[in-house]
């Protein structure tokens, strides 16, 4: 690889991150483009080598980040270089499973190698052991490769199964595929069958809560439900995730329906919950995230497990109008 023609043509490339839009582009290199997205666009630099350029360095280590732990594995694109904003890889070709599955059945051959990868995922280090079909390709030996990895690490909070994956399948295939691993390790299914019905239980929980008054006794048949597994130690936490995420989620579209800006709302409720978990006021959980940001992650697990007694229940938690106040007053100085 011509490293030196490389650093000339990333000079004369310009990627512009936009808010809620693929990534602006502007293009004075020889270099053909050959897609982009949210974080950034690649381009060919030989028939086998691409470059991805990024729109801030983060993106760029993040993904540099991920696709290191990845580097003793054939599930991931080779490493060539790596820039402030740039990092040259291998090109991955092939059919993306999407694209695959639109004329083709979910064969158990399938499947068994999507659940290799997410054992591969757990295994190189990764916190999302999940990934979406689109981003994974089918070689034309009949292999996997993933591309776009940079979301499966430096999480503080995930999913306990690979819910965008099997979304991502459709109804008809997840179908299917769940069949193939309750086939393959009936354990592995049923964990993963009970933190699909503990997310319906969930979203449950949400609507309950923003009603005005809450129906308690629906609420605690609700919760006692969550709490139906022997290994408690090992569900608390997870059960704490699922609420979180599910919550979030909701709570976004929520107030997306009433004209907020998503980023400061979702800002507000990272703040929040990561000032619950600590029994700190909303303003210092925003200082300790803005200075364990440059680190890539904040590691509440440590500090949690030592302050969990300050952490109250959700169900009697009644603060929420605090994040609605704060993001009327953000609305009302962009407007000022």
């Amino acid at each position: 690889m011509d490293t030196k023609f490389l650093k000339k043509c990333m000079k004369q490339i310009k990627v512009t991150n936009l808010e809620n839009e693929d990534v602006e582009v502007v293009n004075g290199s020889p270099l053909e483009m050959i897609g982009k997205g949210r974080q950034g666009a690649v381009f060919k630099l030989t028939d086998d080598i691409c470059v991805k350029v990024f729109g801030n360095e983060e993106d760029c280590e993040r993904e540099y980040y991920a696709l290191s732990l990845g580097q003793q594995s054939d599930f991931f694109p080779r490493l060539y270089a790596k820039g402030d904003l740039y990092i040259a890889m291998e090109i991955i070709k092939g059919v993306d499973v999407r694209e695959y599955l639109q004329s083709q059945p979910l064969s158990e051959e399938l499947s068994l190698k999507l659940i290799h990868m997410l054992i591969t995922f757990k295994e190189i280090g990764y916190d999302r052991i999940d990934h979406h079909k689109r981003q994974i390709y089918l070689q034309p030996d009949g292999s996997l490769k993933v591309i776009d990895v940079a979301r499966a690490v430096w999480r503080d909070r995930v999913y306990p199964y690979p819910r965008k994956l099997m979304t991502s399948l459709g109804k008809k295939n997840k179908k299917i595929f769940l069949e193939h691993v309750q086939s393959l390790k009936p354990e592995l299914y049923e964990e993963w069958k009970y933190y699909i019905e503990m997310e319906d239980i969930s979203r449950e929980i949400y609507h309950l809560l923003l009603d005005e008054e809450p129906d308690k006794e629906k609420l605690r048949e609700l919760s006692d439900r969550l709490l139906t597994t022997s290994d408690k130690k090992v569900h608390f936490r997870q059960l704490e995730n699922m609420m979180h995420k599910v919550f979030k989620e909701e709570w976004v579209k929520t107030m997306l329906a009433r004209g907020e800006d998503p980023e400061a709302v979702m800002d507000k409720i990272d703040e929040y919950w990561e000032g619950k978990e600590m029994g700190l006021e909303p303003t210092k959980a925003r200082k300790l995230k803005g200075k364990n940001k440059k680190q890539g992650q904040i590691d509440l697990s440590s500090f949690f497990n030592k302050n969990a007694e300050k952490t109250n229940s959700l169900a009697a938690d009644s603060s929420w109008d605090k994040i609605l106040k704060s993001l009327d007053k953000k609305k009302k100085k962009r407007k000022k």
